[in-house]
């Protein structure tokens, strides 16, 4: 089994969805997929975390086996506040802070630049392109962003596109920044870039992968309870790269299969509020519900 290393924000958010509200629970990118990623793998973080984050949310990491040497511990965490209505597929921001995300410098731990497994959250692509630059022997860097990153520094994105193996976008953002309503011709232009595999996430219908000559469709997951979606994505690319890790395989049928396990674990995050569900999920829920998956997918 490989470590997978995660790099992201952490982040204290206050999150309203038509089912109710929570203030100053623990979010931000990396905690989601950290948390994710653990399930299948040994992770390390690497984030900015404010010097007000409670010690309760550190010691969560480290009940779930994340090392945290990675964690930038200064000033005031990042702060996030949205909100959701009954099209839950996409956030409304109310109010944003920085602090510390806009001094967080990235660097990584000395046993970290080891690591082979590696996913860049959502986070200035000149960050993502700093990490990759301290990594030796990376063998599968998966990559996130956003429309923010994609409209104001478009050729940062495409330059850190060129860089890894495996890029994770929306369908909206894959759309922007390929500037094109076709998916399939949006992915087959990023796969050009250099990367070996590309995922559009399509929310709750589920996730498209696309590879040279191939391509793969996932479900999504029929929930019936669904009480908040932040850090779904997150938690998809957690699992996906933690799942890698722990198979140490980065071929097109593991990449299929983490596709699956990465779609599972988001599942169950949208289950609860902020990272409550992640807290408690075990493996083995996981696991019976990547077997529901392939029985939905028999015929």
């Amino acid at each position: 089994m490989k470590r997978a290393i995660i790099v992201g924000v952490t982040a204290l958010d206050k999150i309203e969805t038509p089912f109710g509200s929570v203030q100053n629970v623990l979010g931000g990118s990396a905690t989601y997929a950290a948390l994710a990623s653990s399930i299948f793998s040994k992770t390390g973080i690497v984030a900015p975390a404010g010097e007000d984050l409670p010690e309760e949310h550190l010691e969560l990491f480290s009940e779930r086996g994340i090392d945290i040497s990675g964690l930038e511990r200064s000033g005031k965490a990042f702060r996030w506040e949205g909100f959701y209505e009954f099209d839950m597929n996409e956030a409304k921001t109310l109010r944003t802070e920085l602090n510390n995300l806009s001094t967080f410098q990235a660097n990584l731990p000395e046993d970290y630049k080891n690591a082979e497994y590696v996913f860049l959250g959502n986070i200035d692509p000149k960050l993502q392109l700093k990490v990759i630059s301290q990594l030796r022997m990376p063998k599968f860097i998966a990559m996130d962003t956003m429309n923010f990153w994609i409209e104001h520094q478009k050729s940062d994105v495409l330059e850190a596109i060129k860089k890894v193996q495996l890029v994770v976008l929306n369908d909206g953002e894959t759309r922007m920044l390929f500037e094109t309503v076709n998916l399939t011709k949006a992915a087959k232009e990023c796969l050009t870039l250099g990367p070996e595999a590309v995922i559009i996430k399509k929310g709750e219908h589920g996730a498209l992968l696309y590879t040279k000559d191939k391509h793969f469709s996932a479900p999504g997951y029929p929930l019936e309870v669904i009480k908040d979606p932040t850090g779904c994505g997150d938690s998809f690319g957690g699992a996906l790269i933690g799942y890698l890790a722990s198979s140490n395989d980065s071929s097109d049928t593991a990449i299929r299969r983490a596709i699956v396990y990465g779609s599972a674990v988001a599942s169950f995050t949208a289950e609860d509020f902020g990272t409550s569900r992640l807290r408690t999920l075990t493996r083995e829920e996981v696991e019976k519900r990547f077997r529901e998956f392939r029985e939905m997918r028999e015929f």
